[in-house]
């Protein structure tokens, strides 16, 4: 059996985007607008942030999973490629963490 990848989630939420906004809280979100769905990324982020302060390990991987799907609806709102992403970090692997967030604008 194959490992569960983002790009199998960013297909998923593809197929989902298609539906019936009645049928899918993914064809929901999109059709409220990005800045619905911005919203609730930012929202699970907290709860996810929340979790890890509180050190509750269930409770921050559910809460990732959230992020990391809502994440995806944002790209999908705004017509950004998972890939795109992708090649951003790997692009900054070429350099140190500290050496790249030294290089960026203000």
């Amino acid at each position: 059996m194959t490992a569960f990848t983002l790009s199998d989630l960013e297909a998923r939420v593809a197929e989902r985007a298609a539906a019936s906004p009645e049928e899918s809280w993914t064809a929901k979100l999109l059709a409220a607008g990005p800045e619905r769905a911005a919203k609730k990324f930012g929202e699970e982020a907290v709860e996810a942030v929340i979790a890890a302060v509180k050190g509750d390990r269930a409770e921050l991987i559910a809460e990732s999973a959230d992020v990391l799907y809502h994440l995806l609806v944002v790209l999908r709102a705004r017509d950004v490629a998972l890939q795109d992403v992708l090649s951003q970090l790997e692009a900054r692997t070429a350099r140190s963490g500290l050496a790249e967030k030294a290089s960026r604008p203000g």
